[in-house]
């Protein structure tokens, strides 16, 4: 059963010609630091990201802010699928890198294993849901933090003051990671 207040399939087909730049866009970004013969592309990524918002049964969307909050962990899915694959198939190494963006702010990690991401965000999860979802709105949606404050029903100043707790835990889990 669809919620009230949900995008319907034919809803989400009107809706996407309206943000696929922007999510082709978001796209790009998180692909950004793949090697050039990479076999995931942007428009194939956003592709197959719309295709899993299709399938999916609940889509109680309400703002724009809730759309690509959905949409991140759509994207998110499709990559650590997609990195996973590629691991098994080549049995080496096979770790997709995806560029950080500025906002995370981690100047000495400039590019970052999507498996290594999506690990770090699991654990962070078990401790605080709220927290790694944040740290998905912000990685794989490109949201500001206004928008994360509005898709996440919180306040600015709460959010700013979570996200620079997510930026600092997820240096130091990726750094100790590495080590």
């Amino acid at each position: 059963m669809v919620p009230p207040n949900s995008l319907s399939s034919s809803e989400l087909d009107r809706l996407l010609p309206l943000v696929y730049d922007e999510l082709r866009a978001v796209a790009g970004k998180a692909l950004g630091g793949e090697p050039s013969g990479h076999t995931l592309q942007p428009t194939a990524l956003v592709h197959e990201a719309y295709l899993r918002l299709v399938r999916q049964r609940e889509r109680a969307i309400k703002n724009r802010a809730q759309f690509f909050a959905l949409a991140a962990r759509v994207i998110r899915r499709v990559l650590v699928d997609h990195a996973r694959l590629r691991l098994a198939m080549k049995r080496g190494d096979g770790n997709t890198r995806i560029p950080l963006e500025d906002h995370l702010a981690l100047q000495d990690e400039p590019m970052l294993d999507s498996l290594a991401l999506h690990e770090a965000l699991e654990k962070l999860a078990k401790d605080d849901m709220e927290l790694s979802r944040l740290v998905e709105l912000r990685f794989f949606a490109g949201l500001t933090l206004e928008e994360c404050a509005a898709a996440m029903d919180q306040s600015r100043s709460n959010i700013h003051r979570r996200w620079e707790f997510a930026r600092t835990w997820l240096k130091r889990e990726l750094s100790q990671r590495d080590a």
